[in-house]
């Protein structure tokens, strides 16, 4: 094993065999290194093809690609475990390219190694107008042989941890003496924003606590960002950051050349069964350029003159254009067979595996197709097995979840250090943990846990659950908790799950202004706004312990979509006569019906209460007949056919609908003709005062309804189609009458009306 500090000196490895690890992690293939000769006409070879690629079309990022290619040569060539001619072959090394602005340094080696479906032609398509081409401008997972979708810079790194916490874990719970199921590596490249972006940072922490030993992050270190040098902006020591997060800490000063030193350190990063490794490899951007070493070669063409220079650099013909010769085809496509074999032995050892471990095996073949252990709805609390008195739907959340985790070994659960408050955690959990640890509090585990103590790293809980999820899809559901708030933090992970259709769900809890005493920093007012619109998500705020049971049903069942669920701190009145899982799988639904009703109020979580009281009061005090309809999920509410959403909303009667929820009102406007919501954040009150201070009351919201509802009677509803009212503007003034003093009151009516 390495030390923890080495530099890997530039030795002459050419004649000496490199051991590479078989499928069963034992020394089964002897792989030797080419010529150095071969090897230089190799990189040229690539740097040469990258230019043109990026010229052809004028657009493209050659720099990172052009410096990475030794990088490559190493992985592709003689490190990585994969089979070309089987994407999926499950115990796979994972590659992700965390810095993925230089994807055609990936698209090429999947060309060159003999990926089926990334043809010449489809390389050659980088940056055209074809849409179906297979090289977009950052990796996307749809394509054979990419992983996880990166472009965001952070998020790849993020991926890399969970694909190396999967891995982990089921070889915990999988391998036995004498199989090795699962033992693959994760190689990660990245860039000097990687470092630099907090996700990033956060990823790396977890993984060197975790002490994930097959984890490998190669830092391309060209020193170079888009604004200049990295200097202008970090001057950090940046392998004594790595080494104190736990990282062993290898460096290669040829980056550029030397494949056989950076071939050396990698193989010794797999033999690494103490930590994981951190390889600082020193690159140039975009080398054998005019304007090498400089941000200039970064995101942007070379330009002709540049790339006729650097094929006359590297010795090549500069008249020949996306030349790729029989000779590189020949060093790379080894690569077919050699995966072929390695998939063989696998299997080989699988067959062997089910004979010995027969129920394990069956369980572990589930997991590879994706399929659940045990089936997940019997564990779900039936309507008749609810409490009936006020409970907080946190805690309903967590009575439909807890059996679920508990019995069901695909589903991984974690908190970003709200255990107490989240109740998410189940009796007898066992949490994920390397299984040396040994914690001043007594809170220990091992690789088979199932539950995750993420730290206040809500960023990086998101973006790590995506590469678990992103592993083999289904084999691990991660479910992640935290305060609704929070999850603003968590935010560019959660849209970069729903962008790849990977199922991960968010218990967002403490989701309203009755969290009370916190205070407007802890009370989301406009976050449901975001998740409502963001494509492929599901964001389900349930009312009661019923409805949370349908959220969880339609949270597990979306297999291609990640779901947040919605829930409150404080008690919420259960409303098992009128509420309904089924409902809430549907989106919307009839809450409480009215015949030839004067308005439909559409209630949502936990002001629910305030639609059940208001059409109440409504009908004592007012004579108006109010129907509800309760709508937890705007988007499966969208996916119902068009005359059911009619008939829930009565959208061809008479009767106006009003929305009665303590958030932005944003988006509401396509349901309702007018809403009694936020238009401030909130207050720090405790939590029984908090939704008087908004006039969220049953008497004053029927009070402002009653008006709109006699404006309507006698000039028709057609004066709100188009016109969406706010009825809840009273407390504006007093905001703004307290924040700016008297002086401001007539200006803050004005607004307020």
């Amino acid at each position: 094993m390495a030390p923890s500090a080495v530099s890997v000196e530039q030795n002459d490895l050419a004649n000496l065999p490199l051991k590479m690890n078989g499928s069963n992690g034992h020394v089964e293939d002897v792989q030797m290194m080419e010529s150095k000769d071969k090897t230089q006409f190799v990189l040229a070879s690539f740097r040469c093809l990258i230019a043109d690629l990026c010229q052809q079309f004028n657009m493209g990022h050659p720099g990172s690609a052009m410096g990475m290619a030794a990088i490559g040569v190493s992985l592709w060539k003689y490190v990585m475990k994969y089979s070309p001619k089987n994407a999926d072959y499950f115990n796979r090394d994972r590659f992700v390219l965390s810095n993925g602005h230089a994807c055609l340094f990936q698209y090429t080696f999947l060309h060159l190694v003999g990926y089926k479906n990334m043809t010449f032609e489809q390389l050659s398509s980088y940056h055209s107008d074809r849409w179906d081409s297979y090289t977009p401008g950052h990796p996307e997972i749809e394509h054979e042989g990419i992983e996880v979708t990166t472009g965001p810079l952070g998020q790849g790194i993020a991926n890399a941890v969970g694909l190396a916490m999967a891995t982990k874990h089921l070889g915990a719970v999988y391998n036995k003496p004498g199989f090795e199921m699962i033992n693959n590596m994760t190689w990660c490249t990245i860039g000097d924003a990687c470092l630099q972006e907090g996700v990033g940072m956060e990823a790396i922490q977890l993984a060197g606590h975790w002490r994930l030993d097959n984890l490998c992050v190669i830092y391309d270190n060209n020193q170079i960002t888009c604004d200049g040098s990295v200097d202008i902006c970090m001057a950090e020591d940046v392998n004594m950051k790595m080494r104190a997060s736990g990282f062993e800490v290898l460096e290669v000063e040829d980056g550029n050349y030397d494949v056989e030193s950076i071939v050396k350190a990698l193989v010794a990063a797999r033999a690494n069964k103490e930590k994981p490794t951190f390889i600082n490899i020193k690159t140039t951007i975009g080398v054998g350029s005019k304007n090498d070493n400089k941000a200039a070669v970064h995101g942007a063409p070379l330009g002709k003159e540049d790339v006729a220079s650097i094929k006359k650099t590297y010795g090549m013909d500069e008249n020949k254009v996306l030349e790729v010769s029989q000779d590189v085809y020949d060093f790379f496509r080894e690569a077919v067979p050699r995966g072929e074999k390695l998939e063989q032995e696998w299997n080989d050892q699988l067959s062997k595996y089910s004979k010995e471990h027969p129920d394990l095996a069956a369980e572990f073949k589930k997991r590879m197709k994706g399929e659940m252990l045990d089936d997940w709805t019997k564990y779900i609390p039936k309507k008749e097995d609810l409490p009936t008195a006020p409970t907080p739907s946190r805690k309903s959340a967590g009575a439909m979840c807890n059996p679920i985790a508990e019995k069901v070994g695909n589903f991984m659960v974690g908190t970003a250090d709200l255990t107490p408050s989240v109740n998410m955690a189940w009796k007898g959990k066992v949490d994920f943990q390397n299984p040396e640890l040994r914690t001043a509090c007594g809170i220990n585990g091992d690789y088979t846990g199932r539950y995750i103590h993420w730290g206040i790293r809500e960023h990086a809980m998101a973006s790590v659950s995506n590469g678990m999820a992103a592993f083999q899809k289904g084999c691990i559901i991660p479910v992640t908790s935290s305060f609704f708030m929070f999850y603003i933090y968590a935010a560019p992970g959660v849209r970069m799950g729903a962008l790849q259709s990977l199922q991960v769900i968010h218990i967002a809890t403490h989701d309203s202004i009755g969290t009370g005493e916190d205070g407007p920093t802890h009370q989301p007012i406009e976050l449901a706004a975001l998740y409502r619109a963001m494509p492929n998500f599901l964001y389900i705020r349930p009312c009661d312990g019923e409805e949370a049971a349908g959220a969880f049903m339609a949270a597990v069942g979306a297999k291609d979509t990640p779901s947040m669920i919605s829930v409150a701190r404080q008690d919420t009145e259960q409303y098992l006569q009128y509420s309904s899982r089924e409902g809430v799988q549907k989106g919307g639904y009839v809450f409480i019906d009215e015949k030839d009703a004067d308005v439909t109020l559409i209630g949502v979580g936990a002001e629910m209460a305030f639609a059940v009281g208001t059409a109440k009061v409504l009908k004592e005090k007012h004579g108006v007949k109010a129907r509800v309809v309760s709508m937890p999920c705007q988007r499966l509410f969208e996916q119902q056919p068009i005359e059911y959403r009619r008939e829930v909303l009565q959208t061809r009667s008479k009767a106006p609908r009003v929305v009665i929820e303590a958030y932005s009102v944003n988006g509401w406007e396509r349901y309702a003709d007018a809403g009694f919501s936020m238009h401030s954040f909130g207050h720090s009150l405790p939590r029984q005062y908090v939704y008087e201070r908004f006039n969220f009351d049953n008497d004053k919201i029927a009070a402002k309804i009653k008006p709109l509802l006699d404006e309507v009677k006698r000039d028709g509803v057609e004066i709100l189609r188009g016109e969406f009212r706010d009825l809840n503007t009273d407390y504006v003034r007093d905001v703004f009458h307290s924040a700016f003093g008297a002086s401001h009151v007539a200006g803050a009516t004005h607004t307020a009306s």
